[in-house]
């Protein structure tokens, strides 16, 4: 399993993580958006709502029983009703993916750098798992040390 952390920056959890499941839907995978905090769930849902007409971000707050038909479903859960194999993780708040990801990507900031870090380091030796570090430079996201 691959893991993706991106320190936001410039730009907030709703929009990072709109531009990221475009990327997820153009290689024709399903998402699950995790969050505790609904406001953060439903910011990022109108993101992806608003994002470009060509990158139209079907989606749906999970809770009712349309989840399992989303291409992108959003939760305060870890449980791919959807059929995601990548998960994204909103709030810088690390959660156990289980079996049947095979990408995580996990946002985080300022206020939550510390936990990102210890996550980071707790992941440095476990079988399976590729890590990855990723900042924004100059608008653009690139590969940190």
């Amino acid at each position: 399993m691959r893991i993706d952390f991106y320190l936001l920056s410039q730009d907030p959890a709703p929009a990072t993580a709109a531009l990221l499941a475009s990327k997820v839907r153009q290689a024709g995978k399903r998402l699950l958006v995790v969050a505790d905090d609904l406001e953060l769930l439903e910011a990022t849902s109108q993101a992806m709502w608003d994002s470009s007409p060509e990158a139209f971000l079907a989606n749906g707050i999970a809770g009712d029983e349309h989840d399992a038909g989303q291409p992108i479903l959003l939760s305060n859960e870890v449980d791919p009703v959807n059929g995601a194999t990548f998960l994204l993780v909103a709030d810088g708040l690390w959660r156990e993916p289980g079996e049947g990801f095979e990408r995580v990507l996990f946002l985080f900031d300022q206020a939550t750098i510390t936990g990102a870090r210890q996550t980071w380091k707790a992941l440095e030796d476990r079988e399976g798992m590729e890590r990855k570090f990723w900042k924004q430079q100059d608008g653009r996201w690139v590969e940190g040390p």
